[in-house]
């Protein structure tokens, strides 16, 4: 098979087991939640960060645009490839090289998955607190380069907030090594904060060392429904208050998603009647049974909280969170429009009322599934207009993401941009901060070779 000059550079840099080329590349998926297959000229499945810097360096010589791409369980299409990319795969770097007890940390290569983490810290006592429904697929470096939330960000904050160092290649090859390892180090500028968050779009993270927390000794897992939203402000802060520092979840479900994936052919049975308009999975890490019993009974004498459950075992515990993370039961409406934004709470009601509105306004029938991470602002919509399909897109998009321009809140909450949100990514971004970004984009990468036309446009 005869290939281009960059193809060809790249299989005597690396070897040719190493660099896919033609149906080995169309064959793979194109992610994990999708159903077509990748399209790119070659694809190298790194083993190290020195093939890594190779291939960059390849193909910033030839001018060749590179996509990185990790568990590929992204929604924001912030890892679409064409037939004319190169793509590195970072899936053979998933070795966790080492857990430090003592500093509580861990070194580990992009390539890792999650949840792989997660058990091998638990492995040593010691808790590696990101956690989200896709865990057992996504990898720490797309966590990383997506600056990842989940369902623990009220208690131990984003990705950016667990990373102490990373390393990362540039465009032109050059491994930037900066694998802190202290909490505090205020010496310079914080070189990893140019790679967290910004979609692979200035250097390729290869390796990284995390936080990690002592594991906590107890679990409480709580299940409440609430009659008005109102009341779901004051609870959260009552369960804050009250819990001691513990509360690490406040999952609020609006009554259609509830409902959903509580109704067959969902595996869930409803826990609670399904007749309440909100319902909230709360979860505090470390709270002990008097302390957990004590506050619920403190929101039910506040008049918050009409019903409740608590999980009296791990099995209970893992039905409650499955209910929650069983966002494929919304794919029965397909096609819907999935989105993911932030929010003040202060702000939440109304501007859920003003985006049904329009939609309303534009549709008459549609159905929008709310849920989402209200403790930290997060709110996700799935939103279905009927048989209507991507000719919809653009207007459904109008309709969630205008409504925030005025109240501050953010067109991606912790998916990233991508190529889906960037048209608007000027409703959260100002025109300076957008030119900030340019200018860095051109500094680091002034060929314009990593992620291209993602996030925003060149200028």
């Amino acid at each position: 098979m005869s290939h281009d000059k960059v193809t060809n550079a790249l299989i005597e840099a690396l070897g040719a087991a190493n660099v896919l080329t033609g149906s080995d590349v169309t064959g793979r998926s194109a992610g994990i939640w999708r159903r077509d297959t990748l399209k790119a000229k070659a694809l190298v499945r790194a083993r190290s960060t020195t093939d890594v810097s190779q291939t960059l360096s390849i193909c910033h010589a030839h001018g060749q645009r590179v996509i990185a791409q990790g568990g590929l369980t992204g929604l924001v299409h912030g890892s679409d490839t064409s037939p004319d990319d190169v793509v590195i795969s970072l899936e053979r770097m998933n070795r966790i090289e080492e857990i430090d007890p003592i500093d509580r940390t861990a070194v580990v290569q992009a390539g890792v998955v999650l949840q792989n983490l997660q058990e091998e810290a638990d492995r040593h006592g010691l808790l590696y607190p990101l956690d989200l429904g896709g865990r057992g697929s996504c990898t720490i470096g797309g966590n990383i380069s997506t600056n990842a939330g989940g369902n623990r960000v009220i208690r131990y904050g984003m990705t950016r907030d667990m990373v102490l160092g990373v390393e990362a290649v540039l465009a032109d090859g050059t491994v930037v090594s900066s694998m802190n390892r202290m909490i505090k180090n205020n010496a310079g500028y914080d070189l990893k904060q140019l790679f967290i968050g910004t979609e692979g779009s200035l250097g390729v993270v290869t390796r990284a060392v995390v936080r990690l927390r002592e594991k906590p000794t107890t679990q409480a897992t709580l299940f409440v429904a609430v009659e008005d939203f109102s009341k779901l402000g004051r609870l959260l802060k009552t369960m804050d208050a009250r819990l001691a520092g513990t509360l690490s979840a406040f999952e609020v479900m609006w009554n259609n998603f509830y409902v959903l994936v509580t109704t067959a052919p969902a595996k869930s049975q409803p826990p609670l009647p399904q007749t309440y308009p909100y319902y909230v999975l709360i979860e505090a890490l470390g709270a002990d049974e008097a302390l957990v019993q004590s506050t619920l009974e403190a929101a039910y004498e506040e008049g918050l909280v009409a019903d409740a459950v608590i999980a009296q075992n791990e099995a209970q515990r893992l039905a409650l969170w499955g209910m929650r993370d069983d966002v494929e039961q919304t794919f029965r409406y397909s096609p819907s429009f999935t989105f993911d934004v932030s929010l003040r709470l202060s702000r939440m009601e109304s501007y859920v009322g003003e985006v049904n509105q329009r939609l309303q306004q534009a549709y008459g029938e549609y159905t929008n599934f709310t849920f989402g991470h209200m403790g930290d602002g997060n709110l996700h919509f799935v939103v279905s207009v009927g048989k209507g399909g991507p000719e919809h897109r653009a207007n459904v998009e109008r309709c969630v993401y205008e409504p925030l321009r005025d109240i501050g809140g953010s067109i991606s909450a912790e998916h990233g941009v991508g190529l889906e949100k960037k048209p608007y990514l000027d409703v959260s971004r100002s025109a300076d901060e957008i030119g900030m970004m340019r200018k860095l984009k051109q500094a680091l990468d002034p060929k314009g070779i990593l992620n291209p036309g993602k996030v925003f446009d060149a200028a």
